[in-house]
């Protein structure tokens, strides 16, 4: 068998093109942040993971600018060997200081750092207890760590504490879960997880990558519940709030010092190129100097969701700027999708795999940075579509 035989068969993409359906990989050409250009078709943003806004922040851009003018575009090594520069340093400094940390550790994504740390820290005959609807990221970290993986039920604590008191006393064990969970919108119950991180001698890592910039005042999940000192991993990427691309780990010096040795990830990439770390460095202190920011997103998401809910949409769980309209089925939620899209709103369209079957959702998030009049233009456009294909 030709093992691109499979490649030929995959018809689903060509399918959905032909009906109009397909809404993935669409090319824009012009973006301010809150809204887009896809063509002559301007719609507000309502899919992106900008949350402070700070992608067109003019401290941000010239801060890459000016990196770019002193470093050049690429550091063209590894951090291991000839690409670190006392930049990358400087922002793990500050980033630590800001989570509240001994140390911090730059990767070169997001998803590098949860394959990197989680497959370092954990080896055969270890164990790593994960969410059910973690993020791919910790699971594939999982996978290539060589432990033991177990699963418990979503945010259930009852269903944790289970699997914890079924694991030999033998091997280390890590909790990996999202402090806000990408697709609802939820957070993670860290105060029940501590205690039992706690009680089964298990540690505990979070993934703040949505939280980061919005919850606990900007520094995430672990800071919103006053439990930053009882999370012993905390990671973030610089693709969101950070406006820029990589991401941290950070925490206890000697476990960062390990990952840092340790992690393939880090070792056998090259470096976040000093542009991207200079504009994530601006973006924290835009964060620090306009805790407003903060507070605006929140207030949007607030806004939006009880907006979502008067009108008879269900949002899940969330409580946070990111708001799942939950529909149930692939067909009608690619129908919404493609209705909102045209008259002027872009969300994104999420099914199984990535959220269970009978959870397909419309995913919509919101920035410090929209008006009010964009958003109760969005909430008007919903309204008009929901009652086109019948969810309220």
């Amino acid at each position: 068998m030709d093992i691109f035989e499979k490649c030929s068969q995959y018809t689903v993409v060509k399918d959905a093109k032909e009906h109009g359906i397909y809404p993935y990989f669409i090319p824009l050409s012009e973006t301010e942040g809150t809204e887009v250009l896809y063509h002559d078709h301007r719609l507000i943003m309502c899919g992106s993971n900008n949350y402070l806004g700070l992608t067109t922040h003019p401290k941000v851009r010239q801060a890459a600018i000016d990196a770019i003018q002193r470093y050049g575009t690429s550091c063209t090594g590894s951090r291991f060997l000839n690409g670190t520069l006392e930049l990358h340093e400087q922002l793990e400094a500050e980033l630590a200081e800001w989570v509240g940390k001994e140390a911090a550790l730059t990767f070169s994504t997001g998803m590098q750092v949860n394959l990197g740390t989680v497959s370092a820290l954990v080896k055969r005959g270890d164990y790593v207890v994960l969410d059910k609807e973690d993020h791919a990221s910790i699971v594939d970290g999982a996978f290539l760590s060589g432990g033991k993986i177990e699963r418990f039920r979503h945010n259930d604590m009852d269903h944790l504490e289970r699997v914890l008191s079924s694991l030999p006393e033998k091997g280390g064990r890590l909790i990996v879960v999202d402090g806000l969970f990408s697709m609802e919108g939820d957070l993670a119950p860290l105060p029940e997880m501590v205690d039992l991180a706690k009680k089964y001698s298990a540690r505990l890592m979070v993934d703040d990558a949505h939280s980061m910039g919005v919850m606990g005042g900007g520094r995430g999940t672990a800071a919103h519940y006053g439990l930053t000192d009882q999370v012993d991993l905390i990671m973030s990427t610089f693709s969101k709030s950070f406006a820029s691309l990589g991401g941290f780990v950070a925490g206890d010096e000697d476990a960062i010092s390990y990952v840092k040795h340790h992690a393939r990830a880090l070792i056998f990439s090259a470096s976040i190129p000093a542009a991207n770390a200079a504009a994530a460095l601006a973006a924290l202190h835009v964060m620090q100097a306009e805790p407003e920011r903060a507070e605006r997103v929140v207030r949007h998401g607030e806004k939006m969701r009880e907006g979502f809910r008067s009108l008879g949409f269900d949002t899940g769980a969330s409580v946070t700027p990111v708001i799942p309209i939950i529909i149930g089925d692939d067909e009608r939620t690619f129908l919404t999708w493609k209705l909102l899209f045209e008259k002027g709103v872009f969300v994104n369209p999420v099914i199984s795999p990535a959220v269970s079957p009978g959870r397909q959702l419309l995913r919509t998030s919101y920035m410090a940075t929209h008006t009010e009049e964009q958003l109760d233009r969005v909430l008007g456009i919903f309204e008009e579509v929901g009652k086109q294909v019948g969810l309220i």
